[in-house]
């Protein structure tokens, strides 16, 4: 190699493998040294701030939590029950009584005694005639189904006051209100597609007792007798109870009825326990009302006129309903309605359509009566001071049950 090799300039290729990896001027060195101080400082800085907030937040929580006792220890109701009970426990089991008449179990019902009345409405079929739409006819029939579970009625009769011409709209709010009263897991086995409830999602739901999820537990519940095959020889039906395991009942069902089951043991575990035999049996749909006090619901049924809502009670065992109240603008005010103490078995509200009561008598051949008044024990103004000309009926359901409702409740109080 001679000297003129050596003093040639390197090639693009050598330049690139004689590049420097880091590459710093001294004056980017000195901007350097002067940041870093700086960046040190700042962090620091925001350290103490951080430290200090901490401090005053655990300060204001363990402040506000001491309120929160000190007022759950003053006022709590559930605080002042649990201790009630606790003391109770100790002095030899002797329940304190204020803390019982104020108990409630988790559906809301009195958690001691039955009710041993029921409640029936009677409403104008040809309400359902006034709404323009099948969707506005569906929700004008949720309304008052959401009124009939609201005041825990526990039969609603839908009668024909046009001498007829409204059997259609009759036989769709009876429908309606079926389908709304059964509950969600038992719909899809006891009712078909049906041009009547295609809009029934519009609804509302009920949300009413036995309308239970598959996590709650009630001694009660509502079932459809399942197509699960028994053994031949013994009166066995399995029954669908909308939880993972069926009920067995000691006693021979039709596929696919509807039946109120009353479980051998009440208790939440043993109800909803995923596995294992779940035993009950077959009760009247009226035991968990008059037995434990809870609201279960209520009936349909449909009347031709308004004569039959009185012909054709239920209650035959009885008097039929010996309590009746008709319900119009020409009543006495509702302040002046009492009643005697245990006055009655069954009480019967009736409302009518747009042109009132007195067109369902005109429209009745079997009443010969003029006043239609005398068709009832009570006839009342509920809403004696109304603004509007007209109240809707949907309306007057509420209006008439949330001042007739206090007084039928105390009166067995």
């Amino acid at each position: 190699m001679d000297d003129s090799d050596l003093d040639e300039e390197p090639t693009p290729q050598n330049k690139k493998l004689t590049k420097p990896l880091v590459r710093d001027t001294g004056e980017s060195l000195q901007e350097k040294e002067k940041v870093k101080p700086q960046i040190a400082k700042k962090l620091r800085k925001q350290r103490r701030q951080q430290k200090l907030l901490q401090k005053l937040d655990k300060e204001a929580y363990q402040n506000s939590q001491t309120n929160v006792n000190a007022a759950l220890d003053e006022s709590s109701p559930a605080k002042k029950r649990k201790n009630a009970k606790h003391e109770a426990k100790l002095n030899n089991g002797v329940e304190v009584d204020e803390v019982e008449e104020n108990d409630t179990d988790a559906q809301g019902q009195k958690s001691g005694g039955g009710r041993p009345y029921t409640v029936s409405i009677a409403v104008a079929g040809s309400v359902l005639d006034n709404a323009q739409t099948p969707q506005l006819k569906a929700y004008l029939a949720g309304q008052i189904a959401r009124a009939a579970g609201i005041y825990n009625v526990d039969e609603v009769i839908i009668f024909d006051d046009t001498g007829g011409n409204s059997t259609q709209a009759c036989e769709l709010m009876a429908r309606i209100l079926q389908y709304l009263e059964t509950p969600p897991y038992l719909r899809k086995y006891l009712f078909q597609i049906h041009q009547d409830l295609q809009y029934a999602g519009l609804i509302a739901p009920l949300d009413i007792p036995h309308h239970l999820k598959r996590h709650e537990a009630l001694p009660y519940r509502e079932g459809v007798v399942s197509s699960k095959p028994t053994k031949e020889g013994k009166d066995v039906s399995y029954v669908y109870v909308g939880l993972d395991r069926d009920c067995r009942v000691e006693k021979r069902l039709p596929e696919g009825i509807r039946v109120t089951v009353k479980f051998d043991n009440p208790s939440p575990e043993y109800i909803l326990k995923p596995k294992g035999n779940m035993k009950g049996a077959v009760v009247s749909p009226h035991l968990p009302r008059t037995e434990a006090g809870f609201y279960w619901g209520y009936t349909v049924r449909i009347a031709t006129s308004l004569s039959k809502v009185f012909t054709q009670c239920p209650f035959k065992g009885s008097t039929g309903y010996d309590l009746t109240i008709g319900t119009s603008e020409k009543g006495y005010p509702v302040k002046h309605f009492k009643m005697d103490n245990n006055s009655f078995q069954h009480i019967l509200i009736v409302f009518g359509g747009v042109e009132g009561l007195e067109y369902a008598l005109e429209n009745d051949e079997s009443l010969m009566e003029d006043d239609v008044s005398v068709l009832f024990d009570h006839y009342i103004n509920t809403c004696p001071n109304q603004g509007s000309r007209t109240i809707r009926t949907e309306e007057a359901i509420i209006i008439s049950m949330s001042s007739l409702a206090p007084v039928i409740t105390s009166s067995y109080c």
